[in-house]
């Protein structure tokens, strides 16, 4: 019995989800981030990207995969995954965003117009803060090894104190 004991509980610990890591990012809209923020306020992370933006696949294969990257975003943020040519309307609060020509091929969305200042270039990662207000939108293809220093500076509200470069000084790695 008291071998059993000690499995059963490490079988629930596990089976559980305590003890797991995410496998992968659960990505939601960024309506959903909104909603979520409301009750349990955390940073969001919005993945900014294109259907034919070969970088954006790349980074979503590479980057968004990395076990590291996976677990830290899954812990910290919400993820959003933003189609910046979406047709549709989004309504965030009390804001509602459209894509003005939606008939026109690659036409960005309003609402990635206004993450991403008007600089439109893909991909793009934008981070917001808990009330939903922009901290910084980062372009290009991001490595898991560049990504994750950022992760860390943004979460932690070291941008708010700590000059990027002297953070990148002392930031020690997990990859």
């Amino acid at each position: 019995m008291r071998k059993i004991l000690p499995l059963l509980l490490l079988s629930f610990y596990t089976v559980s989800g305590f003890a797991q890591k995410a496998e992968k990012i659960e990505w939601i809209s960024i309506e959903e981030a909104f909603e979520k923020i409301q009750k349990e306020p955390r940073k969001i992370l919005i993945d900014v990207y294109t259907d034919w933006c070969g970088w954006c696949k790349r980074m979503d294969a590479a980057t968004f995969t990395n076990p590291e990257i996976v677990n830290f975003v899954s812990q910290h943020y919400y993820a959003v995954k933003l189609d910046a040519e979406r047709k549709d309307t989004i309504t965030v609060g009390n804001q509602t965003f459209v894509n003005e020509k939606p008939d026109q091929r690659r036409h960005p969305h309003n609402i990635a117009i206004a993450l991403m200042n008007g600089k439109m270039s893909y991909p793009t990662i934008v981070y917001l803060d808990e009330g939903f207000n922009l901290i910084q939108s980062v372009p290009g293809y991001q490595t898991p090894e560049n990504l994750e220093p950022i992760l860390h500076f943004l979460v932690t509200d070291e941008y708010k104190t700590t000059p990027w470069e002297e953070f990148q000084k002392t930031f020690k790695s997990n990859l």
